[in-house]
């Protein structure tokens, strides 16, 4: 299994390196089963004594910036876990109020006029795909800005708020489900979007004060997450071996011009976002990316059906690169890298 190991820490504690509704005229319905149950927190519990069922006792925190993160980053991940019993908790940190609609084929001011509305109709039908449950943390969509020099973020929008301010409710959050587990985004957010780059500020600083009985005193009583991840949806590694898979099999490949640049900004001697940290965990799950691609296709607003997040068939990306990538940034228990497991040294 290509991965990039860290060292095989012995501490208790160890931090690894960062190197190592829509009306009768539009319609966006999917097929939801209705038995889905609603969305929301799971049900409160203790990390079950003396188990090793798959799945009993164990919890899993995604934190993401706007509705549809969750089905791009780490969505076939989380649905193994959901097959397996694990509850599994969706953060949505922003409603994605101010996205632009990337499906040329929904961008209609009927559409455009009720966006909130329509993301939280697409996150539902996304979360219920996927099986998780899923929780908003109320904030303002920042908006990717553009322009040279780039304009200000919006009074009051997520990017702009003070890291430690921004999660206190995602801290009574981390204190009512009780996670074992968190991922989120490296410094740079996966990709620079302000509301990214804010996600990961607010998850870092959920995830070392949770646990502090002196930090947000009116969040509930204290919990210690175990581990914190990056995710690495945004892997070099699994680009160039998809890129290399499509070429030998004469088709064209989505990935060439992001790999160019990557190249280009390495002969320059600057190093490109990805990758920050070394991919450190490797999650086999190919059985569920045809519920990962359904689930993105929910956010029809957000996503093209004709374009890059479905270029590659499911089967070849399952005889390719059958995993979801992750770096484990933090471990409050002894932890053997490389992993296959989220929940390695916790069952």
């Amino acid at each position: 299994m290509p991965v990039t190991p860290g060292a095989a820490p012995s501490p208790a504690r160890v931090s690894i390196d960062a190197n190592v509704s829509i009306d009768a005229n539009v319609s966006i319905d999917a097929d939801v089963p209705e038995s889905q149950p609603a969305a929301g927190p799971a049900p409160r519990g203790g990390l079950a004594a003396s188990t090793h069922e798959p799945g009993h006792g164990l919890r899993l925190m995604a934190v993401h910036a706007h509705p549809d993160d969750e089905s791009s980053k780490g969505a076939a991940t989380m649905a193994r876990y959901v097959s397996e019993g694990v509850d599994v908790l969706v953060i949505t940190c922003t409603g994605g109020e101010a996205g632009s609609i990337l499906n040329p084929a929904l961008d209609k001011p009927e559409i455009l006029g009720r966006i909130p509305e329509v993301r939280r109709e697409e996150m539902e039908r996304a979360r219920a795909i996927l099986g998780v449950g899923q929780t908003w943390l109320g904030f303002l969509d920042s908006g990717l800005p553009e322009g040279d020099p780039l304009p200000p973020l919006p009074e009051g929008s997520f990017g702009t708020l003070d890291p430690e301010v921004a999660a206190g409710p995602l801290v009574r959050l981390i204190r009512e489900f009780r996670p074992q587990v968190i991922t989120t985004y490296d410094e740079n957010g996966g990709y620079p979007h302000p509301d990214h780059i804010m996600a990961h500020r607010v998850a870092v600083e959920a995830f070392a004060a949770a646990g502090d009985p002196a930090r947000y005193p009116d969040a509930g009583e204290p919990w210690e997450p175990s581990k914190l991840y990056y995710d690495r949806a945004f892997s070099p590694d699994r680009f160039r071996a998809l890129h290399s898979a499509l070429e030998e099999a004469g088709l064209q490949s989505p990935y060439a011009e992001r790999l160019a640049a990557w190249l280009e900004a390495d002969a320059e001697g600057h190093t490109p976002p990805p990758p920050t940290h070394a991919t450190t965990t490797q999650v086999e799950c190919g059985d569920f990316f045809e519920a990962r691609d359904d689930a993105l296709r929910s956010h029809r607003t957000q996503v093209d059906p004709e374009g890059f997040f479905f270029a590659v068939s499911s089967a070849m990306q399952r005889k390719v690169w059958p995993w979801e990538d992750y770096s484990l940034i933090e471990s409050r228990i002894p932890v053997d890298l490389p992993e296959t497991d989220l929940f390695a040294g916790l069952r």
